[in-house]
């Protein structure tokens, strides 16, 4: 049997139950392996928000996993890149939909995740509606991508910010909560505030450091200089 063909094809009924609830079912299969292409399948209609959602998530809980940033991430490039080209179905090659996590380790990470998740779940609501807008969702495209670049890199750590901002975007687009989406906004401003002010500080005390640096470096050579001369009469 192809690998195709032995991937599952299950019918979580997502359009219709809460996100959360479809998140458990997921877990409580018994097939050892959780294919991409299942996860990609199992929500329907609630489209890109609910796949950013998931992926976020499943990055934050596992991403430490090895391994786990590259296959949990790299679909989010795509997604990115679809929502800011007003794409209408997320769409990822065979190959891509065939790469499997383990199911364990998908349940472990949800239970961390869920209990969480569920209190906003019960919280949200669709409002600020000019935050989930036509041109928002291209915006928030846009970032998703320069996150996702980010989140697959094999950086130790470095999962952890980009997926919680793409997993707010996510929530606040499957949930029509604009709120949401502001909040993940601010995040990226913070995130850039605190770029441009490292950048500035070191283009303001760099002048200083380096010539220092250059003659830390060159001590070594100036001390036996000084050392062979003192001794040398």
């Amino acid at each position: 049997m192809s690998p195709a063909a032995a991937m599952p094809d299950y019918d979580y009924q997502s359009d219709t139950r809460p996100f959360s609830q479809v998140l458990q079912d997921i877990g409580a299969r018994d097939d050892p392996k959780l294919y991409l292409g299942e996860l990609v399948n199992a929500f329907g209609e609630r489209g890109f928000g609910a796949l950013m959602l998931l992926f976020g998530l499943m990055n934050i809980a596992i991403g430490i996993i090895p391994g786990t940033t590259t296959i949990l991430g790299a679909p989010l490039l795509l997604l990115g890149l679809q929502l800011a080209t007003r794409q209408d179905q997320l769409w990822l090659p065979k190959w891509a939909l065939r790469r499997w996590i383990d199911r364990e380790a998908y349940r472990n990470g949800l239970e961390t995740v869920l209990p969480r998740f569920r209190k906003m779940e019960r919280l949200s609501r669709p409002r600020l509606s000019v935050m989930t807008s036509p041109v928002s969702e291209v915006l928030i495209g846009i970032a998703t991508f320069l996150l996702a670049f980010i989140l697959v890199l094999p950086i130790w750590g470095g999962n952890l910010i980009p997926a919680l901002i793409i997993s707010t975007f996510g929530f606040g687009l499957l949930q029509r909560d604009g709120l949401a989406v502001l909040l993940a906004w601010s995040a990226v401003a913070l995130i850039g505030l605190a770029g441009l002010v490292i950048w500035l500080a070191w283009q303001w005390v760099s002048p200083y450091l380096l010539p220092v640096w250059d003659w830390l470096h060159s001590f070594p050579a100036h001390a036996w200089a000084w050392l062979a001369g003192l001794f040398g009469g």
